[in-house]
């Protein structure tokens, strides 16, 4: 299963939509490309060849998210629970550092300074998925156990 939210799964089928009508751009520069002769050296058709392969290797990576994909409803959540789309302020007991965390059903590339995205499949997005205000989350590090309170959940 993959967790998102309707706007994440728009913006894959988006993605999906653009994929698919580059097909025909890359058949087209292919047949191009083969009426100039020999193709062993041919660096155009080559090109056009691995392009097509990049192109259908995402669109299969698409598909298969989209199969896969459970839309969370956040207005029927429980208030002061966190899923998909929530924001999070968490407050690191040892050092009493506070940062702000989202959890994202499908990481964005959004590389806002101020607001950490993590999946529900990573070690924080599982200690934090389906957690309330006030619970202390422990969350399992390569370099260790770290244990956070939540704070204050922000859609």
């Amino acid at each position: 299963m993959q967790y998102m939210t309707s706007e994440d799964k728009a913006r894959l089928e988006a993605q999906l939509k653009e994929l698919s009508g580059r097909r025909k751009i890359i058949t087209d520069r292919i047949a191009r490309a083969r009426e100039l002769g020999d193709l062993k050296e041919n660096a155009e058709y080559h090109a056009a060849r691995e392009d097509q392969g990049h192109n259908e290797a995402k669109i299969r990576e698409l598909e298969e998210k989209l199969s896969q994909a459970v839309v969370t409803d956040t207005d029927y959540l429980p208030d002061g629970m966190v899923f998909i789309g929530a924001t999070v302020k968490l407050r690191d007991v040892k050092s009493g550092n506070e940062d702000l965390y989202r959890l994202v059903g499908e990481a964005t590339g959004d590389l806002n300074d101020d607001i950490i995205e993590v999946t529900p499949n990573s070690p924080m997005g599982m200690a934090l998925l389906k957690s309330h205000v006030g619970e202390t989350v422990r969350v399992d590090l390569r370099r260790g156990e770290k244990r956070f309170e939540i704070v204050e959940i922000m859609s």
